[in-house]
Formats: structure tokens, sequence, C-alpha cells
């Protein structure tokens, strides 16, 4: 693999971690990516006008159709190697912010192109390419509830 190393720092991205309670466990909400059908979190580039976990919140409901009250603060980010039409990756870092779900829509914008799973947090790490990624979801997994 190829990463694309321009003059200029990784391209920063933000993601949200959708959660909620089931049966008083931690549930993590997982989605397909569109080309490789891997496990992924929401993610996207950072939004003019609006703030990080603003934009975070907005790919979850674009990508994942759901809705819910996001962090304000990041709980870590995660790299990963973004693969372009060109074969060249360029590496980008994700600030993910938890967002605890009130609404699973049943209609949303990439309904068609995507899946979306409910998971433990363990079954989640397990699921997700990024050694970074699988971390945070362990880490958040095991965190009180309240934080």
């Amino acid at each position: 693999m190829t990463v694309k190393r321009s003059g200029r720092s990784a391209n920063r991205q933000v993601a949200a971690l959708p959660w909620r309670l089931q049966d008083g466990e931690r549930r993590i909400l997982l989605i397909t990516s569109r080309e490789t059908r891997r496990w992924v979190i929401p993610k996207g580039g950072r939004m003019a006008g609006r703030t990080d976990p603003e934009a975070a919140a907005e790919e979850a409901v674009e990508e994942a159709g759901v809705q819910g009250a996001i962090s304000q603060r990041p709980i870590g980010s995660f790299r990963y190697a973004k693969r372009f039409v060109d074969k060249v990756d360029q590496l980008c870092v994700v600030a993910v912010y938890p967002l605890l779900v009130f609404v699973q829509l049943g209609a949303w914008r990439e309904m068609n192109q995507r899946e979306r799973r409910w998971m433990t947090p363990e079954e989640a790490a397990r699921s997700v390419d990024e050694q970074d990624l699988a971390d945070l979801i362990r880490a958040f997994g095991r965190s009180p509830v309240g934080d």
C-alpha cells in the first residue's frame, strides 16, 4: 500500500460512536463501508460552519440513520489509510465522539448503500480493522455509563 505523503499533515476527520443501553449493557452501532463492506463507524470530513461534534452527529444521520446526544469531547482518535481511485492512500486521523442514540430512523440517506448492526462493545471491537479504533471501543465499553 502506498500512502500519499504531501507536505502537509494527515487529513483530519470526525466520527460518531453511536451507542445505547440494552438490558443495562452498552451496545455499539457499526455500519458497513460503501465500497469494501468492512465494519466502520460513521465518519467524514470536518464541516465549515459546524463544530466537530455537530459534523460527527450529521455523519451519523446520513450514514447510519441515527440521531441523539453527541458528546462535546472526543474519547480519542484513530488513524487509517483512505484509499482513493488512483490507488494512493491518504493518511486520515479521526476524532471520535460518542453519540447516545435516541432515534433510529427507518429510512435515511445511505440506507441502500450500508448495513447497520448493534453489537456488544467486544463484538464491535473485534469487527473493525483499525486496532486503535478497536481499543477505543473496548475502553468506552468498560467506562461507567455516566461518562
